[in-house]
């Protein structure tokens, strides 16, 4: 089992990013993927979720209306659309795989954790 973390980044507040998360090794439809971002300073964070079907999505109150999880299963990939950052998102971003179809965003229910892609969000 692999995933890859890509996309992040250096942007100003306001901006967008989307990141990436391409698994290998595993039948990616059959498995929830969650997104999780660690602070200097701070606890890991479950950002989003989305099961392996794609038909739930969760995400912190934190990114409500601004983060967006997506996946093309045909693809092998997992997405997380950022709008409107802020400096507070400022963080090291997981991707991880759980150990079935259903999606929560605590990080105790996932099994394999991908590289991580930095985001900075700066003026």
């Amino acid at each position: 089992v692999q995933l890859q973390a890509s996309g992040g980044g250096v942007v100003q507040p306001g901006g967008s990013l989307r990141l990436s998360c391409e698994a290998s090794g595993f039948n990616l439809e059959y498995y929830a993927i969650g997104w999780f971002r660690k602070a200097p300073g701070k606890e890991r964070e479950g950002v989003s979720c989305i099961s392996g079907s794609g038909d739930y999505t969760n995400y912190a109150e934190s990114v409500k209306g601004r983060f967006t999880v997506s996946r093309d299963n045909a693809k092998k990939t997992v997405y997380l659309q950022m709008d409107s950052l802020k400096p507070e998102d400022t963080a090291v971003y997981f991707c991880a795989k759980a150990g079935n179809n259903l999606a929560t965003t605590m990080p105790t229910w996932y099994e394999h954790w991908g590289q991580e892609t930095q985001v900075t969000v700066s003026s």
